[in-house]
């Protein structure tokens, strides 16, 4: 059985919870993306719900069904993985796997890293586990010129409007890799629609705050609980993926000190949850039962 159910995480934010699986069963939590929701991972929940998983999959703060709170630095690092901690807290856990796609992985990277006695293992989709950079990540991503998407969505504002003009379509555009592109066969119209009419309500500034965060979070974590990460982790790449054409993933050994698994898939981009989901779901479980979950 599926149910959405509200919690109250730090700072008053309410987050809506995608929950399936036994109640007794491991807790597993699904952690989206920009600009995505607990529905990406539509395909994931099922599959590891029946495997026995307690699976969690949040709408993330400033998304969907979730508090959207206005200042930007409610969006920082430890407010997302607080989010994570509380939701654990919620749920009577001690400790989760946490899967993340896109920002989820950044922020399940990052849980690892500030509540290491939470987590006992860890997946990253599309985004790797990279060390910290010398110096902030808005001078790192000048090097690829000013117009540079993360360098235009730092101006509050600006990319808001634009984006929330016509959210079906600049969902259809990103999703589907080009603006008007016809759909992906895995995605339909009715699913467009669930995006379209979460970010008709919502907008796109909750989002875009993470990434007006990035600074913040680099001048916050120059010392933090865990430096690596010592518990099973696991990296999904998608071999077309634009995103790790600028994303290193050859340095992912200078973060993580426990066992370390990377996986390639052929011929996907980077909504890999969506676009190849049997395959996904197929690499999460064989993970889940390395780890003993």
């Amino acid at each position: 059985m599926t149910e959405v159910i509200d919690i109250d995480a730090p700072d008053g934010i309410r987050l809506a919870v995608t929950c399936a699986g036994p109640s007794d069963g491991p807790p597993v939590v699904l952690v989206h993306g920009f600009p995505e929701l607990a529905y990406t991972w539509r395909h994931q929940i099922p599959a590891l719900a029946t495997a026995g998983y307690r699976v969690l999959a949040p709408d993330q703060r400033g998304y969907g069904g979730s508090s959207c709170p206005a200042d930007v630095t409610a969006y920082d690092i430890h407010a997302l993985t607080g989010d994570l901690a509380a939701l654990l807290d919620a749920a009577g856990a001690e400790r989760a796997v946490f899967v993340g796609h896109d920002w989820g992985a950044t922020v399940v990277w990052n849980m690892a890293h500030l509540h290491p006695d939470r987590v006992a293992a860890v997946a990253g989709l599309s985004v790797p586990p990279v060390p910290r950079p010398r110096t902030t990540p808005t001078a790192v991503f000048r090097k690829f010129g000013d117009d540079f998407y993360i360098l235009r969505f730092q101006e509050p504002g600006v990319m808001d409007a634009e984006l929330g003009a016509d959210p079906r379509t600049t969902l259809r555009a990103l999703l589907a890799g080009a603006p008007g592109a016809p759909l992906p066969d895995w995605l339909t119209d009715d699913d467009l629609d669930v995006y379209a009419a979460a970010f008709t309500r919502t907008g796109f500034t909750g989002g875009l705050n993470w990434y007006r965060n990035m600074d913040r979070n680099w001048a916050s974590t120059a010392q933090v609980p865990a430096p690596t990460i010592a518990v099973p982790s696991l990296f999904i790449g998608g071999r077309d993926d634009a995103v790790l054409g600028f994303t290193r993933t050859d340095r992912a050994r200078e973060v993580v000190t426990g066992p370390y698994r990377e996986e390639w898939l052929d011929g996907a981009g980077h909504w890999i949850p969506q676009e190849q989901s049997a395959e996904v779901n197929r690499i999460l479980l064989e993970f889940l039962a390395f780890c003993g979950w």
